[in-house]
């Protein structure tokens, strides 16, 4: 498997995967991700061979050492899940954030228990809930949030 910047040749299949993956909650379209290329936000593909199993994105807003950067999404392909498709593409949007030292949120459903142990282990810690953020499912969220690799030793030598 690699991670690559996404192609727009692969927007069909991001769609595709997002109906499988989300169904009851708005799936993103084809334009949906279009958009979010359009907007320079940062997006890679998980690719077996030359097929589209993951995908991800990020956006980044603001510079250091006031930037924060968005997970806006992460998808496996159910036939990959559980072989660390999901942890690489999250790498891959942490060493951009981690780029820019941005702090970096996202949202999860309350009841993915695997995602939120994913996110854990990379860091993020949850700092809020936002009560029926998924719709039409009505399905709570958790707000997480990591620090830039490395923000806390440089807070503590600078003495905070």
């Amino acid at each position: 498997m690699r991670v690559l910047k996404l192609r727009r040749s692969d927007l069909k299949r991001c769609a595709e995967l997002e109906q499988l993956l989300f169904p009851g909650d708005d799936p993103w379209s084809r334009a949906a991700f279009a958009a979010e290329l359009d907007q320079g936000h940062f997006y890679v593909g998980a690719y077996e061979g030359e097929q589209l199993i993951g995908y991800a994105g990020l956006a980044v807003a603001g510079r250091p050492p006031h930037a924060e950067a968005e997970v806006h999404t992460i998808g496996v392909d159910p036939a990959h899940q559980g072989r660390g498709v999901g942890k690489a593409l999250l790498r891959a949007l942490l060493a951009r954030a981690d780029e820019v030292r941005a702090t970096t949120f996202l949202e999860v459903r309350t009841d993915n228990e695997a995602a939120i142990a994913l996110y854990r282990a990379h860091g993020f810690e949850i700092v809020g809930l936002r009560r029926r953020y998924y719709q039409p499912s009505g399905a709570d969220a958790h707000t997480m949030r990591r620090p830039p690799l490395g923000a806390a030793a440089e807070t503590a030598e600078a003495g905070g």
